[in-house]
């Protein structure tokens, strides 16, 4: 670590150090609430990640056990959507105002970006999103008030080092380690001089940065599907060019060691002896063991339903119906059929039929784009077609609320899997589970309940059903 780097770094925890001291001086004083805010940030002084700052506070009055005496309120310029509320509020805060991204939206109302809403107007809504979406959050792990969400922490560190977060997030899991505070210090410096630049020259062609945290920008995060990756998977297949296949994958896979995946962390060792080809498996045979994700029909056309079916019934491998069901004529066709049955806590779209015409149902615990969330189609995508595979109404939407919602314990769990197998004796029955702390005790109880297969569901993927 550099001389510049380790002066950043211990400036940062000195401040924190100091914040911490006059909270508590201040709560000797008899003061019930406390404002950590970041409003007076300036050209000279860079303003400390709200995060960071009342995580640090929060854990220092606890270990100076004065925690109970007074409240933290967070007033921060870096909040700007609904997880930055619900971390903040997960590590302390009792309050918190987004100040600038309030100010922000007023500044777009008053330019004309955006129309037809009064700026007063404007601001009620952002507050009321960003309410709505904590009590989501909530939610999904079975909290039904603020008063025992504040100070939960029921989050997983990802990318910060075990140092960082015994100092400042102590009791947070860090699965994978990851950075210290000098390198969130230099990230700190990093925007402040994009903000106030030396000589006070601006940026030339825009005020802000293009973002892209999300959605690709040019000048934003980097992304696996960009325009070039996605333009070469497309002309692959309308023009069946196995060689710009080839040409795709092999820049997906050069992209992800650009640490854009957890996977791009790993490497293959290169000094074990080679296998001999004769016993290396065929692709024939590798095929066989693959199977898509579940996509409902609704969430997707029905082209892409059946496409997905057909191709990895010619495999030999499975396709899995979603919680959307399968059309009646599809099911009886060995051709179209989808082999794995998804039932969802046994709504939209399961009937006896449906059931017995799978080679494994598979029960849906958890969500794999969005763990912990239910799926959700809209009342437009509801047509006439689809509402009929699914035996509801057309025109209205359809929910799939969280499965805890329907699934109390281990001992329900058992009888749902218990009547799959009564329904339909030679499939298989699933349990698809998320991939987080903790999986390892509900995965061993979905054993004893006597599932042939714990699905482990990962972190992406996603039609736009999931809410």
């Amino acid at each position: 670590m550099g001389s510049t780097a380790r002066r950043r770094e211990n400036a940062l925890r000195a401040r924190l150090t100091e914040i911490c001291e006059q909270v508590s001086g201040a709560i000797n004083r008899g003061v019930q609430y406390v404002v950590l805010s970041d409003r007076d940030s300036n050209a000279q002084w860079a303003p400390i990640p709200s995060l960071l700052l009342v995580s640090a506070v929060h854990h220092h009055l606890l270990r100076s056990a004065n925690r109970t005496k007074t409240a933290l309120v967070v007033e921060a310029g870096d909040v700007r959507e609904t997880h930055h509320v619900a971390v903040l509020i997960g590590y302390g805060a009792s309050a918190v105002n987004p100040y600038l991204a309030m100010e922000s939206v007023e500044q777009l109302i008053t330019a004309g970006d955006v129309v037809g809403v009064t700026p007063q107007d404007g601001v009620y809504n952002l507050i009321k999103g960003l309410g709505k979406g904590v009590l989501k959050i909530m939610s999904k792990m079975g909290i039904s008030t603020v008063a025992s969400y504040t100070g939960a922490q029921t989050f997983e560190a990802l990318g910060l080092g075990q140092e960082l977060v015994d100092e400042f997030f102590a009791g947070t899991h860090s699965q994978l380690g990851g950075v210290g505070l000098d390198v969130i210090a230099a990230e700190v410096s990093a925007r402040h001089q994009m903000a106030y630049p030396e000589g006070g020259i601006e940026l030339p062609h825009r005020p802000l940065l293009g973002g892209g945290e999300y959605q690709w920008r040019r000048d934003g995060e980097p992304h696996l599907f960009n325009p070039e990756t996605v333009f070469r998977l497309q002309h692959a297949t309308r023009e069946r060019r196995y060689d710009i296949f080839k040409a795709y994958t092999k820049g997906v896979d050069d992209q992800s060691e650009n640490l854009m995946t957890l996977r791009g962390l790993l490497k293959f060792k290169n000094d074990r002896p080679a296998v001999p080809l004769e016993e290396v498996e065929p692709v024939s045979s590798v095929v066989k063991r693959f199977s898509t994700g579940a996509m409902s029909y609704g969430s997707i056309s029905k082209e892409a339903h059946e496409t997905l079916a057909i191709a990895m019934n010619q495999l030999g491998g499975k396709s899995n119906t979603g919680e959307g069901g399968e059309d009646v004529d599809r099911l009886l066709d060995p051709k179209r059929r989808s082999a794995v049955k998804q039932i969802a806590s046994g709504r939209f779209g399961v009937t006896s039929l449906y059931l017995t015409n799978a080679d494994d149902i598979q029960i849906k615990m958890a969500q794999g784009a969005k763990p912990g969330e239910g799926g959700q189609l809209m009342a437009q995508k509801v047509y006439p077609w689809v509402a009929r595979t699914r035996h509801s109404t057309p025109g209205v939407g359809l929910i799939s609320p969280p499965p805890h919602h329907d699934i109390y314990s281990i001992e329900d769990l058992a009888q749902l899997i218990y009547d799959a197998k009564r329904a339909n004796p030679s499939a298989r029955v699933h349990v698809k589970l998320v991939s987080e702390v903790g999986i390892g005790t509900v995965a061993s109880g979905v054993t004893k309940a006597k599932a042939d297969v714990v699905l482990v569901s990962g972190h992406d993927g996603g039609t736009g059903a999931s809410r």
